[in-house]
């Protein structure tokens, strides 16, 4: 069987195994319904293991915002790998994926990399409603650099319980607008011109006292 064929069975596979997980549990994803850590999606492919695999959605129901995607990424092999992108297929979402200190996104070799949560590498759906609706299946497609692509089912979720910490809100926050104190802070710039304007009458001065000194000597 060729690679690209074993990479598909695969990832049906635990596409498959994922959905049934999901069915069999009635009580849905809600951690403080379960009181247990809610079943997550898994798989491993040659040396690379996705586990705890999760679309995180906006706390509040229908809110506009993005959604993140969650996961834990092992490696266990001899070379590092590179997560060249995350899709989500049959869809028009886009993921922007960012390390957790810049450049690219990079899983050691015998290492792990989280995605999601404070101080973790990211992986933003721009656009939160292109993920689905929450309680659904949404196939997520990992591109490695020497593996290839692997695919498998995440549950799309809210941003609460459990997966709280790991959503939308703990995102940085946007860049803040210029507050009054900013505004503030260009007055000294714009009062810069006061003591130029009024250096011109103190250098007249000397000068016009010094005509008069000598007109004063002239005349005695």
């Amino acid at each position: 069987m060729s690679r690209s064929l074993r990479h598909g069975a695969l990832a049906a596979t635990a596409l498959v195994f994922s959905i049934a997980g999901l069915s069999a549990c009635s009580a849905g994803n809600d951690a403080q319904t379960l009181q247990v850590r809610p079943d997550n999606a898994a798989t491993a492919v040659d040396s690379i293991k996705i586990q705890n695999l999760n679309i995180i959605t906006q706390p509040e129901p229908d809110a506009e915002g993005p959604a993140v995607i969650a996961a834990t990424l092992f490696n266990d092999g001899a070379k590092r790998e590179v997560v060249e992108k995350v899709t989500l297929p049959g869809t028009s979402a886009t993921v922007k994926l960012q390390a957790a200190k810049g450049g690219p996104l990079v899983v050691p070799a015998g290492g792990r990399v989280v995605i999601g949560g404070k101080d973790n590498a990211s992986a933003v759906i721009e656009n939160g409603s292109q993920a689905g609706r929450n309680g659904n299946v949404q196939t997520v497609a990992f591109t490695f650099s020497e593996t290839g692509e692997i695919a498998l089912g995440a549950a799309i979720v809210p941003a609460t319980g459990f997966f709280k910490d790991f959503g939308p809100s703990a995102l940085p926050s946007a860049k803040p607008m210029p507050t009054p104190s900013d505004s503030a802070s260009e007055t000294p710039g714009e009062q810069s011109e006061a003591p130029g304007e009024q250096s011109d009458s103190p250098s007249a001065t000397p000068t016009d006292s010094a005509t008069a000194t000598d007109d004063a000597a002239a005349g005695h």
